[in-house]
């Protein structure tokens, strides 16, 4: 992306992070949950002012996205494991794609619609209307679909019966009935169900996909290959809980090779497994 929008970000986005106390205290926080003292108090502040610097990139890049188009998505964005796309593709089912909010998401969808097919992606529509508005305008110019999260399951399962590919972000913290409560780095995080028990009984291909901000300013959006599903014998539960800390663990390895390119602002352990007695 331009160097002037970076320029304007690293301003913008150390003024943000600066003045803001209340997000700055939540991705502190989550980093030391992450990281423990796997890194020093300075280290984690560093990432931490990146984290807002690279935000700010994102909403900045954001009226690029209406420019995009399949004969320049190229410059923008790089694709790499196209191998484990046709591969998974191939099979001629519907696929699940496991994403989570990294690097630039919204481009990543959009960039993948325009360079290869449209797909639905589940979203929880965002608090500002018009906001949401924008967003949703910028994810369908390719094609792409949005399901909301509430009460999607049966639509979810239809468009997977039908060969389609849908998109389950699955990082941030739910509610304790929304999901199960399984390692994502040295933290316990309550995590979303719905991908594991949607591949355990229906046995579609899950296909990770990522993508991050290269010094060049392109990003690189990466297709990993297909997770192989683990069966412990015990029980369904059992299988969901396995699943989804593998999920994690994938989710976990994208993180660490760039930290300041993730969401660390979302309160991602805030549903715990245990409540307090109250005083």
């Amino acid at each position: 992306m331009n160097r002037i929008i970076w320029k304007l970000a690293e301003i913008l986005g150390s003024l943000w992070h600066r003045i803001d106390a209340h997000h700055r205290g939540i991705a502190m926080r989550n980093l030391e949950l992450a990281f423990g003292d796997e890194l020093t108090e300075p280290e984690r502040e560093a990432i931490c002012r990146k984290t807002f610097i690279h935000l700010v990139c994102v909403l900045l890049e954001l009226p690029f996205l209406f420019t995009l188009t399949a004969a320049n998505v190229e410059r923008y964005m790089a694709f790499a494991g196209l191998e484990n796309l046709y591969a998974t593709v191939k099979k001629g089912k519907g696929v699940m794609v496991m994403a989570s909010h990294f690097g630039n998401w919204e481009l990543m969808s959009l960039a993948y619609s325009l360079r290869f097919w449209p797909f639905n992606v589940v979203v929880r529509p965002l608090d500002n209307p018009f906001l949401d508005r924008l967003i949703d305008r910028i994810r369908s110019r390719g094609g792409n679909r949005t399901i909301p999260k509430s009460g999607s399951a049966l639509n979810i399962i239809r468009l997977l019966r039908r060969g389609e590919a849908v998109a389950f972000l699955i990082d941030q913290n739910v509610d304790w009935y929304e999901g199960v409560f399984v390692p994502f780095f040295k933290e316990t995080a309550c995590t979303s169900k719905a991908l594991a028990t949607l591949a355990l009984r229906t046995g579609l291909p899950i296909l990770p996909v990522y993508n991050f901000r290269r010094p060049d300013g392109r990003y690189q959006l990466i297709f990993e290959p297909e997770p192989q599903l683990i069966r412990t014998g015990d029980s369904l539960i059992a299988d969901i809980e396995e699943n989804t800390a593998l999920f994690n663990r994938i989710i976990e390895g994208y993180v660490r090779g760039h930290p300041e390119q993730y969401l660390w602002l979302h309160q991602r352990w805030k549903t715990r497994p245990y409540q307090p007695w109250p005083r």
